[in-house]
């Protein structure tokens, strides 16, 4: 990739647009939606396969050699739903390694799009092994769900979008996990903003019960937690237990802040999107909801910060049951 000189990683804007050229046939431009106190939400929900995952898995997959025998990737729901969908347009066998507790609307959507799925424990690691040994065993190529310069250079074109769309922006709240999303979209909007001579900052957010980037800030290294302290989140999406090496350096230069939200706000989070936005947001799409609408870590007023609505893929039952208990939403 094309890297930018002052950056400690190769990513510049020449890679974030040629990525957004490669993919376009994959990935349709989703919309903003404004809360009523003026919060942008980048609603990558909307996407055919309910979340921002399909980006990163559309360009890995459009880079496979000509016969490859097919994919392998290890997910908790929305990366392994874009997988299935990337494969099925491409005509690709897909393989996917899934925790047993993985939300049923997310293993039922993996499944109908044709992808070969093998359960597994809750533990990041133990998906990472046995994705690992298929792929060894029957000369699959691994398809990364974050740690990967791929997914980066993807998860960068939400930036462009959002900012050529909403060019008042100053402020974005993302969600972390392993990094990708958050590494790709902080990374290209300080690149974008430099490039129009302004400034943006950019507040990564996770589940204060799952907060392992937190962690590894404050402790100036990468730090893991156990999956059993990940499973307390409903957060299902963002349960990975450590940042990826290759997303760790940019979540490190670009994330000018990382701030937590409890579950009751993640809750109240569904709540407002589905009420003011008409939005149907899962748990790890409604964390930077949270924080953005409380203005947590922010430094700007609600009409210049924006969330990034990672997906939508939520089970109906456990819908139905937040919407349904009241609260503040």
């Amino acid at each position: 990739m094309t890297g930018d000189a002052s950056a400690t990683t190769p990513i510049g804007l020449v890679d974030v647009r040629a990525t957004r050229e490669r993919i376009a046939s994959f990935v349709g431009r989703t919309p903003v939606v404004r809360t009523w106190s003026g919060v942008a939400l980048k609603a990558e929900s909307l996407h055919a396969a309910g979340s921002f995952k399909i980006r990163g898995a559309s360009n890995s997959m459009a880079a496979l050699e000509t016969g490859t025998a097919g994919v392998v990737a290890h997910s908790s729901g929305n990366h392994a739903i874009a997988v299935a969908e990337a494969g099925r347009r491409l005509g690709v066998r897909t393989v996917i390694v899934m925790p047993h507790d993985a939300p049923a609307a997310k293993l039922d959507r993996t499944r109908a799009l044709g992808a070969e799925v093998h359960l597994v424990g809750n533990a990041s690691a133990e998906r990472v092994r046995v994705a690992g040994e298929l792929a060894a065993a029957h000369g699959l190529v691994m398809i990364e769900p974050y740690d990967s310069a791929h997914v980066v250079s993807a998860t960068g074109t939400i930036s462009l979008e959002l900012m050529e769309d909403e060019p008042a922006v100053r402020e974005i709240h993302v969600a972390i996990s392993g990094g990708g999303l958050a590494a790709g979209v902080a990374a290209a909007a300080h690149l974008l903003a430099r490039e129009r001579g302004h400034d943006v900052r950019v507040v990564g957010v996770e589940p204060e019960v799952a907060a392992d980037a937190l962690a590894s800030r404050r402790a100036g290294h990468v730090v893991t937690l156990p999956a059993e302290q990940m499973a307390r989140t409903i957060a299902d999406g963002l349960r990975v237990q450590h940042v990826g090496s290759i997303t760790w350096p940019y979540v490190e230069r670009y994330v000018d802040d990382i701030v937590t939200v409890t579950e009751d706000e993640i809750r109240d989070a569904m709540r407002l999107a589905a009420r003011e936005c008409r939005l149907v947001v899962e748990p790890s799409g409604a964390v930077p909801i949270a924080a953005a609408v409380a203005g947590r870590g922010s430094q700007v007023p609600p009409e210049q910060r924006a969330a990034i609505v990672g997906g939508g893929n939520v089970d109906p039952a456990l819908l139905a049951e937040i919407l349904g208990s009241g609260g503040n939403g």
